[in-house]
Parts: structure tokens; C-alpha cells; sequence
């Protein structure tokens, strides 16, 4: 069975949803889980507020900061369940990409994570960040919703 669990997180209450599930499963099978999020990377021109509002090492720690807080609800509901767990901080714009990343380097065979349920013309605009990681994972990925 699963062995490995990576547990992405954007932060958002169905993420949080999905990495609660995630610990109950892992616990339920004897796995470990890895929480892992993703921070986009400072750049000078952008339309993100945050960026524009702070110098980049302001913008850095306080990303970094807000990352660290949401890794922290993955290790204490893993903690309080009992399930192993290691946290993972990654810089990158592409967010599916540091997912699938963690997942290779952690040696994850699982990944389990929420769908926003974008779709229609919301969804092609912005995107899927769970999509791109069903389309390009080589490990199954299960979808919370």
C-alpha cells in the first residue's frame, strides 16, 4: 500500500479539509505524510501587491513566514493523530511543479490534495494547480473535494 504521503497545501480552508483527511488516511494505513506548500518567488515587476509594497527580503521572510504557518497545521494535525511527518518550504512559480518535485525527492507514492473546483472559463484562465499535477504526476493523486 501507500507509504509515503505528500500532503500540498495553498493555505486555503479546503486545503486544510483535504491534508485533515489526508492524516486520517495516512493514519488509517500506517503511512507517513509530507505537507509541503509552495511561495512564489520575489520579482521587481508584478502585479502582486505584496511585492510591490516591500523590499524583497521583506517580501521573503513574510512569505516565508505565512508558509511556515501553513506547513504548521499539516505537522500538528499529524502530531495530534499520531502520523510521522516532515515538512517541505519551496519557492517557485509554478506551483505543480514544487509539488511534483517534493513528491520525487521525498519519495512520496501518493499525493493527496484539494481541487478548488474551478471550472468553465475561471478554470481555463487561471488554471488548475491540481490539474497539472493529475496530468503530469507518475504517482496516483487522489482529489479532495
Amino acid at each position: 500500500m501507500f507509504k509515503q504521503i505528500l500532503l500540498p497545501t495553498d493555505g486555503s480552508e479546503l486545503s486544510t479539509r483535504a491534508v485533515l483527511a489526508g492524516v486520517s488516511f495516512a493514519k488509517e494505513i500506517g503511512a507517513q505524510v509530507v505537507g509541503m506548500t509552495a511561495l512564489p518567488d520575489f520579482h521587481a515587476f508584478t502585479a502582486n501587491a505584496d511585492m510591490i509594497e516591500s523590499t524583497e527580503d521583506e517580501y521573503l521572510a513574510a512569505s516565508e513566514a505565512r508558509g511556515n504557518k501553513q506547513l504548521a497545521v499539516v505537522a500538528d494535525a499529524a502530531r495530534s493523530a499520531g502520523v510521522h511527518c516532515t515538512t517541505v518550504l519551496a519557492r517557485s512559480d509554478q506551483p505543480y511543479e514544487a509539488i511534483l518535485r517534493a513528491g520525487r525527492e521525498r519519495g512520496c507514492d501518493l499525493i493527496i490534495m484539494a481541487s478548488h473546483g474551478r471550472r468553465g472559463i475561471s478554470g481555463m484562465l487561471l488554471g488548475s494547480e491540481t490539474q497539472k499535477v493529475l496530468v503530469h504526476s507518475a504517482v496516483p493523486v487522489m482529489v479532495y473535494r
